[in-house]
């Protein structure tokens, strides 16, 4: 089967050039939510029918993906600048078992929502141990075990470092989640789908991306019930057909030009942000003192020059924390940290699902920031109230979240700052330097 038509492009040391200081003014739309589009593209191959999706974003792990599933055989159609046709008619088995399948999958992290749809259409699955950021430990025993209580039979090949899972017909059972994985909850819910019988889904992530997958299921000829909630009842159907979906704006990009907005004391309106959807984010900047006022769908932060942290009402000083839907996403953390820099007033970030996203603070602290990075999970934030400045220098990415959070610290400080390893930001926000300098920053990308 010819593959020409695949794209996978390669991860490259591309450079932000940042000069810092600038204030943004204007309006801003945001992109669709990445971690939608990874659930729902991967959700296409349970159907020969035509599935049409838009307001995909134009970034480097969503298009990693189209071009990955096309590879696989699924037809690929761009009608639009974000709208896409997928019609996974023939699959292309034999490709999942390639060394370039396992290259590719293996890389994205994404990947690992391929096996439920694979397992519950064609009965089997094999899957490398997948990539995506190295923010630490994130294991996939919250997939692996649900598809087994489905039915599913695992080996893993040590030499090749991958998993192969097998089902003659997987079967609906009872599924209590160990933890309320976003990934997992979606990789059992488009597993259960096609499964014989009924499948409850206990302690479901209930994030609005997994309610979205969910009403595109439904729209599909799945049934199930419990959306948007932690507890999902799913009947088994036979077969799927075609539907049309559209993503969700994406609530971490939404968050991190409130904080850019903040630390650059700017004045942006983010438009159509779908806000019944953003849960806990804009109170939890407020809670930093920043100013976020609903207008209709769209949110507008005026500058601020200064802003205030609050403390808990006792006095004691506030604790952020990340957390299960409708908690506080951990995605979001690391823009928070970068925030409280400013501030007037002191933090406690917390975050507790991923050990290594707050080792990044040390590149914080030579611009001149204030933090105690207590352990791996927790940093105290001196807010430094504009009584001094972070100053401009030479950084690299580690990971998306924590490279738009170097990025905005380095657009408020003074003088030039260099981020290496742009990729990393480019897998998550598209055009980000371009969309920015329409506002009016100044960010050069070499």
């Amino acid at each position: 089967m010819s593959r020409k038509y695949g794209y996978f492009k390669q991860v490259t040391m591309s450079s932000f050039i940042i000069e810092g200081g600038h204030s943004l003014r204007g309006n801003i739309t945001p992109q669709g939510a990445k971690n939608e589009a990874l659930q729902v593209i991967c959700a296409t191959l349970l159907t020969r029918e035509e599935v049409i999706i838009d307001n995909i974003p134009d970034i480097l792990d969503v298009n990693n993906l189209i071009a990955l599933i096309r590879d696989m055989g699924v037809s690929v159609k761009k009608l639009d600048e974000k709208r896409y046709s997928f019609k996974a008619e023939e699959i292309d088995l034999g490709y999942t078992q390639s060394d370039d399948f396992m290259q590719k999958s293996a890389a994205m992290r994404g990947s690992i929502m391929l096996i439920g749809p694979l397992l519950a259409r064609f009965g089997e699955a094999v899957v490398p141990k997948p990539g995506g950021d190295k923010i630490g430990r994130r294991r996939l025993d919250t997939h692996f075990n649900g598809i087994m209580k489905l039915g599913a039979r695992m080996v893993y090949h040590e030499q090749r470092n991958l998993f192969t899972l097998s089902a003659n017909q997987l079967k609906g059972t009872y599924i209590l989640l160990d933890e309320a994985s976003v990934t997992g909850t979606a990789n059992l819910l488009m597993a259960s789908v096609l499964a014989e019988g009924e499948t409850v889904i206990y302690n479901a992530a209930c994030e609005p991306y997994v309610e979205q997958l969910s009403r595109m299921l439904v729209r599909m000829g799945a049934k199930i019930e419990g959306i948007g909630s932690n507890k999902l009842l799913v009947q088994g159907v036979t077969k799927l057909s075609g539907c049309q979906h559209r993503l969700l704006p994406d609530m971490i990009e939404i968050g991190s030009f409130i904080g850019m907005a903040a630390m650059t004391a700017s004045e942006i309106t983010i438009k159509e942000t779908s806000a019944t959807h953003l849960g806990i984010i804009p109170e939890s900047f407020r809670r930093l003192g920043i100013t976020v006022e609903q207008r209709g769908d769209d949110l507008y932060i005026p500058r601020q020059e200064c802003y205030t942290i609050e403390s808990f009402i006792d006095g004691s000083i506030l604790t952020i924390a990340d957390a299960p839907w409708p908690g506080l996403t951990p995605d979001l953390l690391s823009v928070m940290l970068v925030v409280a820099t400013k501030a007037k007033g002191s933090v406690l970030i917390h975050q507790k699902m991923f050990e290594s996203r707050l080792f990044f603070v040390d590149k914080l602290i030579d611009m001149g920031a204030q933090i105690i990075l207590c352990d791996p999970h927790r940093a105290v934030v001196i807010g430094l109230d504009n009584r001094f400045h972070l100053r401009g220098m030479t950084m690299t990415s580690p990971d998306i979240r924590a490279g738009i959070s170097l990025l905005i610290a380095a657009m408020s400080a003074e003088g030039i700052s260099t981020i290496y390893n742009i990729d990393q930001i480019d897998r998550g926000y598209q055009s980000i330097d371009k969309r920015l300098n329409a506002l009016g920053a100044h960010i050069e990308r070499k």
